[in-house]
């Protein structure tokens, strides 16, 4: 009998960076995801496939993410990169052996050579569609892919139910059209999760509480029978740190969804997974393995003979150093030796998987129960930040699967295998730094959900009054562009620094777009006709911002009256 169980989730998620005319520098992050990420993933599932392992991964492909790696424009755009890194690596080829080191020649060559697998790979293995790749192993029963947020939108603070829900529905619609099958479980976008209770906007001064779904309710409602919090959550702790003294909204959201939830008295483990009262299951990520796989500081992606994400050799951008003893100082990096770089791999997957035994092994001595450790990273940890990770994975399930003593299992599996026994309320919360929403709503970016509320309320407008209409084309452009704008990844980011004035420009830009396609609308539904100006801005607008092309307006219907509507 197994130790315990072993839940591996891949979030893998890109905020739409195919808009033209904002910033082109957006589309850099697709195509070092696909090609450092996503492409050698696949690659490690096929050598498993191959070697007759099933790991069960599950794995989250955001629909804002599926619907960019569909698009022409990326298929394309990714092929050319991928050309592109060749010729430098060519180049920089020719230049060291020109003027040495010949060592950086080498890595040069090394270079050449992946970026040439990854082109071949795309085309010809994956016929173009990475999203095919997916589908193939979880058809192959190696995998379970679930689906998210439309676009990651924050569930805790979108400002109507119906926004909420739209972001749910058409994340499974969309999973639908990819995978051709409905999903089962969903990555709710930053692990965010709002119980019922009386909601108040905390950036309207004026606002009124009103009665809000739970997150559990809607997943419920679309058929979604599981999803991922954090382990604080699942125990019914409070969030940690100073938000309360940092935004003092957030003090008062707190205090309001707090009334309507008692910390539990009974024991709870994030190795066990619990229902709620609408019916879906939550699993909660294992604190002890996170560190270890995750930071850089004191986890394997720290070790001194990986590569170096920071220090890359301009203009082409390439890294022809590992990470070194001296982490911080980039004047003294070492060669990257890719044979070394490998050899740890071995060790590191080695020393995890005693990990696993270990902390699982205590859990059923404490419980007297096989209990299920959930790992849960950022897809492109694996490759982008970590170079190795993606061969780490690989090499950690065919110990796991050569060990035998802990089971591999997704989602789904642990719903038809192991049905939750215990029901539990659970907080307010999400995965981000000190447990609640402080991220994404601060000083820095409270003034973005200032500007999405209204237009929020006024597409609900639109979708009841001017669906049917002469208005309905140009109404279907807004709400694309409002579900853009709902995006997470604009408040972090504008939070983090990480792109402050790119996440600023694209949030308002989607703003600006959807309040003059919202004028137009209003116009159009009275029966003006489109001025040539306004019907070559919406023919801008949908050239520029085009995921969803079967977008369906009664998303954005109250329930009530989509039943009447139809």
């Amino acid at each position: 009998m197994p130790v315990g169980r072993f839940l591996l989730c891949l979030h893998s998620h890109m905020p739409y960076v195919l808009s033209h005319g904002v910033s082109p520098h957006g589309t850099d992050w697709i195509n070092e995801s696909a090609a450092e990420c996503y492409l050698p993933l696949l690659h490690a599932l096929d050598r498993l496939h191959h070697e007759g392992i099933r790991p069960r991964w599950t794995i989250n492909m955001t629909p804002i993410l599926a619907e960019q790696l569909e698009d022409p424009s990326f298929k394309t755009g990714f092929e050319e990169y991928c050309q592109q890194k060749i010729d430098i690596a060519l180049s920089d080829a020719k230049r060291f052996e020109r003027e040495g080191p010949l060592w950086m020649q080498g890595l040069a060559g090394f270079w050449q050579r992946f970026y040439t697998k990854a082109l071949v790979q795309f085309k010809h293995q994956w016929g173009r569609s990475i999203i095919e790749g997916f589908r193939f192993f979880q058809d192959q029963g190696c995998i379970e892919v679930i689906t998210s947020g439309a676009t990651h939108g924050y569930q805790p603070l979108l400002g109507t139910d119906e926004s909420c829900r739209a972001q749910v529905r058409l994340g499974v619609q969309t999973y639908e059209k990819h995978f051709g099958r409905k999903p089962r479980g969903i990555w709710l976008p930053e692990c965010a999760y709002r119980p019922r209770y009386a909601w108040k906007s905390p950036v309207e001064p004026n606002a009124v509480a009103w009665e809000r779904m739970g997150t559990d309710e809607i997943l419920e409602q679309e058929g979604l029978e599981y999803f991922f919090v954090d382990s604080h959550m699942i125990r019914g702790g409070q969030p940690l740190g100073t938000y309360a003294a940092n935004f003092p909204q957030l003090a008062e959201m707190f205090a309001r969804s707090s009334r309507y939830f008692s910390p539990p008295e009974e024991f709870r483990s994030e190795y066990e997974h619990y229902l709620l009262p609408t019916g879906t299951t939550a699993f909660a990520r294992d604190p002890q393995t996170t560190v270890k796989v995750w930071s850089g500081e004191a986890g394997y992606p720290g070790d001194e003979y990986y590569l170096e994400f920071h220090k890359q050799l301009y203009p082409g951008r390439l890294r022809y150093w590992r990470i070194s003893q001296e982490k911080s100082d980039l004047g003294k990096k070492q060669p990257y030796d890719p044979y070394n770089a490998f050899e740890r791999i071995q060790d590191h997957a080695a020393d995890l998987v005693n990990v696993l035994k270990g902390t699982l092994a205590h859990y059923k001595g404490l419980a007297d129960r096989t209990g299920t450790l959930v790992a849960m990273y950022d897809t492109e940890l694996f490759g982008h930040w970590w170079w190795e990770g993606p061969e780490f994975l690989y090499e950690l399930t065919k110990r796991l699967h050569a060990d035998g003593e802990i089971e591999m299992v997704s989602g789904g599996d642990m719903m038809d295998t192991e049905p939750a026994k215990h029901l539990i309320n659970l907080p307010e919360g999400s995965w981000g730094e000190g447990g609640y929403h402080y991220i994404w709503i601060n000083e820095e970016n409270s003034w973005t959900w200032a500007k999405l509320y209204p237009i929020e309320r006024k597409m609900r407008q639109m979708a009841r009054d001017y669906a049917d209409g002469p208005a309905k084309e140009v109404v279907t452009q807004a709400a694309r562009e409002m579900l853009l704008a709902e995006s997470s990844d604009w408040q972090f980011l504008i939070s983090t620094f990480a792109a402050k004035d790119y996440a600023e420009i694209r949030f308002q830009d989607h703003i600006d777009r959807f309040d003059r396609l919202a004028e137009i609308a209003d116009r159009v539904h009275t029966g003006a006709v489109m001025t040539e100006e306004e019907t070559a801005f919406l023919l801008e607008c949908q050239q520029k911002d085009a995921p969803f092309a079967e977008l369906d307006l009664s998303l954005w219907l109250p329930d009530a009256a989509k039943l009447n509507a139809q």
